[in-house]
């Protein structure tokens, strides 16, 4: 007997019995339909992990005939975005007999090429390792998840005893295989030792359930899984704290992430040793109660078990020897404390390898940690790109669920080292890390670039992100910032883009946007110095407010944020970029412009002295300047066109003609040219050039620099 939708209290029940009508009929639609609704619990599974099938008759395209397809999950992807394009299809009777062709376990990778001679959709994904563990099951629909409540039972040290109890020997039992070839075969042979189980438990890696429909799959799962989170809540507490008890208390809040905020650059500099990493911070409930603990010293080095978790995270997270109320304002002392916890590990990592290693097995990868556990303050994760350091996040809470509910029951046990290590340098996982494709220039880098919301900002950002760079974008006009932010979300996803509202001229928003920087994406690497207004009156017109907010905002706001932001930069110890974007005008003579323009000369000359000073810290400031760039720009409000055009004697709407003929090459400037002169600065061809100008006004002899 099945439970009603309202039983299930561990687990969301999303199926909907009108939008399944729609795809009644079509099997493959229904998988995909149930993927995405498993997919969209992290309960029942994690990012990319887990994969599920069908298993359908089709004609065969050469001979006419009757044959059985699985449709599988491919290589990568993720189940709760997944699509048809993501499935893979073969022909079942072929995967099966690769089984007469199988060398034994010492040879079943070579199994993996033999995949393709199986294919059905010659325009479906790649198949994955998993695959025969879906070809050898008899069942039409198949779900295979890591969700963290089973898992935890897999991994406790008498996990198999508890899953026969807790489910009546209607779950079997595998242990603890590499995922592969071998693995199907050990499923099959599970199965056919205990006919009419309902699933089977993955020693300390994960659930395999099915169906004989989508819905009656869906329902199974649920309905496993549900009772493993069950008797784990029943237990938390019963007969021994949570982790041990409590051994320390957390910060507040607030002075949670201020330390975390000023911690990150360093830290984030640490693990960037090999490559520029970007970070992510948590100081999510779960994260804070397994820090906080007793258990935490043994339970942390052990590391994590199902193989998707130890891939993201590594073989051990890195605790730190600070204490939460640690002083950590004087970033060199904080350095030299860091420096032997961040060698021990390194050596750890180095250790591990040498006495893991095959003759065969790839070099050694970066040594330094992608999980750092602060406590009392949080977790900070480090990887490529912020969507991988969010993943890794992600999948470390899950082992912090596993390593919780298997000590509530029994007794935590993780990966023993060599199988970690034959995870970890699996030739076939190396051999996926190098058909990746080249990153983008920018990749791992952080851009802040001030006055992002619209304009000449709007597009340097654009055009940062589409070169792989994280982008911070800030505005004054808080609605104009919104639209930009939610247009990048839409545009590029979440993990590319922050927001934070800044006037450049208030020092308390410097320091929220400096914050907000580190918070999410561990530091900053490009600074563009993009915020902007111009007034345009004689020298007879001109207020002194008029003066005094000209330099407020180009000079004084330019100086206060490449001072906070270079802190930034310094305590990363990774070099960095300063862009100014200042004006023809700084060099140009005109009437009317006594403001503007010695203004935008001082922000020109301010970036000279910057350049001369930072080169120490392979921090480069460089300048480009732009003429005339109307479209989408707030330099064109507040009067400045009206006064432009009086100043040469026409109208407004002959503006855009009249600087385009000026210029030696006949060409209106847009805000794209300016962020594809920015990019030329920071994109990798110019890491040797600071203090230097590039025109960017179509050709204005006056403002060549001499």
């Amino acid at each position: 007997m099945s439970l009603t939708t309202s039983s299930f209290k561990r687990v969301s029940y999303l199926w909907d019995e009108a939008e399944a009508a729609k795809l009644a009929g079509d099997e493959v639609a229904l998988l995909i339909y149930r993927s995405n609704l498993l997919g969209a619990d992290l309960r029942l599974t994690n990012y990319g992990g887990g994969n599920t099938s069908c298993k359908v008759i089709s004609k065969n395209p050469l001979t006419g005939e009757d044959t059985e397809v699985m449709w599988v999950k491919g290589s990568g992807g993720d189940l709760g975005t997944l699509k048809r394009s993501g499935l893979a299809a073969l022909y079942v009777d072929r995967l099966r007999n690769l089984k007469n062709i199988y060398r034994g376990i010492e040879h079943e990778d070579e199994m993996v090429d033999l995949f393709n001679h199986c294919i059905y959709d010659l325009c479906s994904k790649a198949p994955s390792i998993d695959t025969p563990l879906h070809g050898f099951l008899p069942f039409k629909h198949i779900d295979h998840l890591h969700p963290d409540a089973a898992i935890a039972i897999a991994a406790a040290k008498d996990g198999e005893q508890i899953t026969r109890e807790l489910f009546n020997g209607t779950i079997g039992w595998v242990p603890w295989q590499k995922p592969g070839f071998d693995l199907g075969l050990k499923l099959k042979a599970c199965l056919d030792a205990n006919p009419g189980i309902r699933g089977i438990m993955l020693g300390s890696h994960g659930l395999f359930t099915w169906g004989d429909t989508a819905y009656e799959s869906y329902i199974n799962t649920l309905e496993v899984i549900e009772k493993c989170a069950d008797y784990l809540e029943q237990s938390y507490g019963k007969s021994k704290p949570v982790f041990g008890g409590q051994k320390i208390n957390s910060l507040p809040e607030d002075e949670r992430h201020e330390k975390a905020a000023s911690l990150a650059p360093v830290l984030r500099g640490f693990c960037s040793s090999d490559r520029l990493m970007l970070g992510h911070f948590t100081d999510d409930a779960r994260v804070l109660e397994f820090i906080n603990s007793n258990d935490l010293d043994r339970l942390a080095p052990l590391g994590t078990s199902c193989p998707d978790h130890f891939l993201r995270t590594k073989i051990s997270p890195l605790v730190l020897n600070l204490e939460p109320d640690e002083d950590i304002s004087d970033v060199a002392a904080i350095k030299n404390k860091l420096v032997p916890q961040f060698d021990t590990y390194r050596a750890m990592y180095r250790e591990y390898y040498e006495n893991c290693k095959h003759p065969n097995s790839p070099a050694i990868r970066d040594s330094n940690p992608v999980v750092i556990l602060y406590p009392g303050v949080g977790m900070f994760t480090f990887s490529k790109d912020k969507q991988t350091a969010r993943v890794a996040a992600e999948f470390y809470i899950n082992a912090i669920n596993v390593m919780k509910g298997s000590e509530a029951i029994s007794e935590y046990t993780s990966l023993p080292r060599q199988e970690a290590f034959n995870i970890e340098y699996w030739l076939l996982e190396e051999a996926k890390l190098q058909r990746m494709p080249k990153p983008k220039p920018l990749t791992g880098k952080v851009a802040l670039i001030t006055g992002s919301g619209g304009g000449i900002g709007k597009a340097i950002a654009k055009k940062f992100v589409e070169e792989g760079a994280c982008v911070v974008l800030n505005d004054m006009n808080e609605k104009r910032l919104k639209e930009a932010g939610d247009e990048f979300i839409s545009n590029f996803g979440k993990d590319s883009v922050a927001t934070t509202p800044l006037d450049v001229t208030n020092h308390e928003q410097i320091e929220k946007a400096l914050k907000r920087t580190a918070l999410t994406f561990g530091g900053v690497d490009i600074v563009v110095n993009n915020a902007g207004l111009s007034i345009s009156k004689s020298i007879e017109d001109h207020t002194g407010k008029d003066w005094d907010l000209l330099y407020d905002v180009l000079v004084k706001g330019q100086f206060m944020v490449t001072q906070a932001m270079v802190k930034l930069m310094k305590d990363q110890n990774t070099g960095g970029d300063v862009i100014n974007i200042v004006s023809k005008n700084a060099l140009v003579s005109g009437p009317n412009n006594a403001g503007y323009g010695s203004a935008k000369a001082a922000q020109l000359h301010l970036s000279r002295l910057n350049a001369a000073e930072l080169g120490a810290a392979g921090i480069r400031v460089n300048v480009v300047n732009p003429d005339a760039v109307i479209s989408d720009s707030n330099i064109w409000a507040g009067g400045w066109a009206e006064g432009r055009a009086k100043a040469y004697g026409i109208t407004v709407a002959e503006l855009p003609e009249y600087y385009a003929k000026r210029t030696l090459l006949n060409k209106i400037i847009l805000p794209d040219d300016i962020a594809n002169a920015c990019f030329a600065f920071v994109g990798g061809l110019l890491d040797k050039s600071t203090g230097n100008v590039l025109n960017v006004d179509g050709g204005v002899a006056m403002a060549f620099v001499r």
